[in-house]
């Protein structure tokens, strides 16, 4: 408004004059004249069209306070109708989590709709965040994709337990994932087979993949009292056989590791070289190299002659096994 007073003070002044008095450069006294003229408080004359005369502020701001005016009431209507469309998202959403809420099975296609899933749980999970973390070696994406939610639930307290195969620790950016856990407070243990991929939040809601071999094909969501109920004892009893993480697992009396009498149970069950793989989460290569040094170590030269000597042996429990077909018999 400095322009504006000067000019008040002397209504003959031009553009030169306007600088010399404030002590401004003429380009700077130009824009504040533009500045002026777009506020409708200075205009040209119509007599002499090269000379700007003022306008007095009450009338050079009504029409300026008026578009003002235009302009907010325009703005708030589109706020209303914005607060309503998202009213009605929310009560949509609320709505359909209502309805999913309440049924017992839900399936989810796709490694996006699984993510997102999963985030939505993690978010309301309030107790408890167990897994099964399958597949060996975990990929970037997923070790990205999970940090971020482990630290969000161990930051508010929750108990978060994950159990990994062994030969995760053959993989460096898989353990230094896993220690970042344990630094933050999560309980880590591994075992040499699991039976599949999985999630437990609360001990109300299981997450599992509805394809083993292919976890992020699709997934099933239970909250069955009964099925939810029994993958927590399974979980129970494999957490309870697990290798604290960084202790080493004794051997077992015939001398095999928990790997070796892992794959010996997977060779008698009639598995190949590949299912034995993944399984373990290693290379079929290496699959094959435990393979090859057990069928030596028997004195074995087949497969089948392998499975053999590790029953005589006694390498294979048999007993409950005996014990499933005795229970099951009910003539």
């Amino acid at each position: 408004m400095s322009v504006y007073r000067a000019m008040f003070a002397e209504p003959r002044a031009g553009v030169s004059d306007l600088g010399r008095l404030l002590d401004w450069p003429v380009e700077r006294v130009r824009s504040a004249l533009d500045e002026l003229a777009r506020l409708s408080l200075i205009r040209r004359s119509w007599e002499q069209p090269e000379k700007l005369i003022l306008v007095r502020p009450e009338f050079g701001l009504q029409s300026l306070l008026g578009q003002q005016e235009a302009d907010l009431l325009e703005r708030q209507q589109q706020l209303a109708t914005a607060r309503s469309a998202i009213t009605q998202l929310i009560s949509e959403f609320e709505e359909s989590h209502r309805i999913r809420a309440a049924t017992d099975i839900e399936q989810l296609h796709g490694i996006d709709a699984i993510r997102l899933r999963i985030e939505e749980f993690v978010h309301e999970c309030r107790h408890s965040f167990w897994t099964f973390a399958d597949g060996g070696a975990q990929t970037q994406d997923n070790l990205e994709a999970s940090l971020p939610l482990d630290r969000m639930l161990l930051e508010r307290g929750v108990e978060l337990r994950d159990i990994y195969l062994d030969s995760v620790m053959n993989d460096p950016k898989t353990v230094r994932h896993i220690s970042q856990l344990v630094e933050l407070g999560a309980q880590i243990r591994t075992v040499p087979t699991l039976p599949t991929r999985m999630i437990l939040f609360d001990r109300t809601t299981a997450l599992i993949p509805t394809d083993p071999d292919d976890s992020s094909a699709s997934a099933l969501v239970l909250r069955g009292a009964g099925a939810v109920t029994a993958l927590l004892a399974l979980y129970e009893y494999v957490w309870d056989e697990a290798s604290p993480l960084g202790s080493n697992a004794p051997r077992g009396r015939h001398g095999l590791s928990t790997q070796e009498q892992a794959v010996v149970n997977l060779l008698a069950e009639g598995n190949t070289d590949e299912t034995i793989a993944r399984k373990l989460g290693v290379s079929v290569r290496t699959a094959r190299r435990i393979t090859a040094d057990l069928s030596r170590r028997l004195g074995a030269r087949s497969r089948f002659q392998a499975g053999v000597l590790a029953t005589a042996l006694g390498w294979i429990d048999t007993s409950s096994l005996d014990g499933a077909a005795e229970g099951a018999d009910v003539s």
